[in-house]
């Protein structure tokens, strides 16, 4: 009789191990809030900065100029039709009219005032626009002295351009040239230190005969365009005219390293992953959204929107699951604040044929003669049964490449004598294909 094969599980294998990687993809919703034009505020007045112009103390035929920032502070266009000017030592400069001024638009002129003899002198700018509030008027005062009580140095201020966001400070020295003491009763800036601010020593104070204070004067815009205010000293009343530009804060740059981004062989259907660096040069940067042209490149663990300070880098993650064997290229576009946006990033890699499926099989000899094997393959461990070899076997070892993945198989063997007799199956055995 013959004695059954005995089935060891233990070598027992398949030739294809894999594992699943499930890519997150993180969607953004860009949520926009429009405003309709019923919910927008009726037109304001054209307003002046600064509100009212005050020269404080000039020398007699030496005249000053200061700069007056005209705005349409509303929401519809308005038209500057006419100005009329009261006050013969006063006069306008650089605007010519009428001037079409768009919602928020401004325009620039300058104010002299030109003293003939001591005295106070005083006048009036009157606009007609067409605007909800048809005039506006804009004050004008100053006086005029044989000397001044305080000499200021410099006498007027121009910080030039600076980018808003940033700052810039100028020193101003006050000097005492009278023979006699001087109080600084306190200093201030004509539009209340919006876009300027006056740092320097604790006030009031005397200067006595030839001393000398310095103050520091900042300016810091947080709008871009033309500013123009002046500082008042309290005490021997002279005003110093500053003025400044704010330009458009400069933008930062996104790299991305490496470029391109390449992936090399990776079998098909299973993921790869590799890291790319981002980084931010000249000033920080806000990256709002990112794409991939090709499906089977995604980015991995990104939530929008994020920032990346100057100087400094961030790591994502790319993931790369090719769908067929050959070259498979993408681009990955980042959309950002950045004066390069968007910014490209080029990846690519190569899909390989996957290898092949297979279950190996091997179990002990039969202790008892025999001609050779056949193999028994079923979808459960009762079956039914298929032979899977077409004749006899006298080896102790079979592997079938006929399988699928995803599939669980059961498997048995039996021994045949010289004279054709079979034995019953051995033991089944389970294989599950990945």
């Amino acid at each position: 009789m013959l004695r059954l094969p005995q089935s060891n599980a233990r070598s027992l294998s398949t030739g294809v191990s894999s594992s699943v990687r499930i890519a997150s993809v993180v969607l953004v919703a860009a949520f926009v809030t429009l405003l309709s034009s019923s919910a927008q505020a009726v037109s304001e007045p054209l307003t002046c900065t600064p509100t009212s112009l005050n020269f404080g103390r000039v020398l007699v035929d030496h005249p000053e100029t200061q700069l007056v920032v005209l705005t349409n502070s509303g929401h519809r266009a308005v038209t500057v039709s006419a100005m009329k000017l009261s006050g013969s030592k006063f006069s306008v400069s650089d605007l010519t009219l009428p001037v079409h001024l768009a919602a928020g638009a401004s325009v620039t002129f300058n104010v002299r005032f030109a003293p003939t003899a001591r005295g106070w002198a005083g006048g009036r700018l009157t606009f007609t626009s067409s605007g909800t509030k048809s005039t506006l008027q804009l004050s004008l005062a100053g006086a005029g002295v044989a000397s001044e009580v305080v000499k200021a140095s410099p006498a007027s201020i121009s910080f030039g351009e600076v980018a808003v966001g940033s700052s810039s400070t100028l020193p101003v020295v006050l000097t005492n040239d009278r023979p006699f003491r001087v109080e600084l009763v306190a200093l201030s800036t004509s539009a209340h230190g919006k876009a300027f601010s006056i740092t320097g020593p604790r006030l009031p104070m005397a200067l006595k005969a030839g001393q000398s204070a310095k103050f520091v004067v900042k300016f810091a815009p947080r709008t871009t365009g033309l500013v123009g205010e002046s500082v008042l000293v309290e005490g021997p009343g002279i005003e110093i005219p500053i003025e400044g530009t704010g330009t458009q804060t400069s933008a930062g740059q996104l790299q991305i390293a490496p470029e391109p981004l390449n992936f090399g062989k990776v079998p098909v259907g299973t993921p790869d992953t590799q890291l790319i660096s981002l980084s931010a040069t000249g000033a920080s940067v806000t990256v709002t959204s990112a794409s991939s042209s090709n499906s089977q490149f995604v980015l991995e663990g990104a939530s929008f929107p994020f920032t990346i300070a100057a100087g400094h880098n961030l790591s994502l993650q790319v993931a790369f699951t090719p769908k067929s064997s050959g070259t498979i290229s993408a681009t990955l576009t980042f959309v950002s604040n950045a004066s390069n946006s968007p910014t490209q990033e080029s990846v690519s890699g190569i899909g390989t044929a996957p290898p092949p499926l297979y279950v190996s099989l091997s179990w002990n000899p039969s202790t008892s003669s025999v001609a050779g094997y056949n193999v028994y393959r079923g979808p459960g461990a009762s079956g039914p049964w298929g032979k899977l070899n077409a004749a006899l076997d006298a080896n102790t070892a079979y592997q079938d490449n006929t399988v699928v993945s995803g599939n669980t198989y059961y498997y048995a063997a039996t021994a045949v004598d010289s004279s054709g007799k079979e034995s019953a199956l051995s033991t089944p055995v389970e294989a599950v294909v990945p």
